[in-house]
C-alpha cells in the first residue's frame, strides 16, 4: 500500500489533541495506516525490569497517529 509520507519526512499534525505539532516520522505502518511522529503523542508505558534495562519503571514512548491526520511539510 502506498502512503503520502515515509520514514524521515517532516510532518505537521492537522487534527486531534496534538494539532499543530511538527516532527519527523520515525516509522510508518501502511497496513494499519498509522505513523509514529517524534515527540508528538507521548504515552507512558510501564515496563518490567529486564537484563537490558534493570530499573524498569514508567517510560515515555511516542504513540501512533492515523496517517490521515498528518501532512508533509517542506
Amino acid at each position: 500500500m502506498k502512503t503520502h509520507v515515509k520514514k524521515g519526512d517532516d510532518v505537521q499534525i492537522i487534527a486531534g489533541k496534538n494539532k499543530g505539532k511538527r516532527g519527523v516520522v520515525l516509522s510508518v505502518d501502511a497496513k494499519k495506516q498509522t505513523v509514529i511522529v517524534e515527540g508528538a503523542r507521548k504515552l507512558k508505558k510501564a515496563t518490567k525490569p529486564t537484563e537490558d534495562d534493570p530499573d524498569g519503571g514508567i517510560k515515555e514512548i511516542d504513540g501512533a497517529i492515523h496517517i490521515s491526520n498528518v501532512k508533509k511539510v517542506s
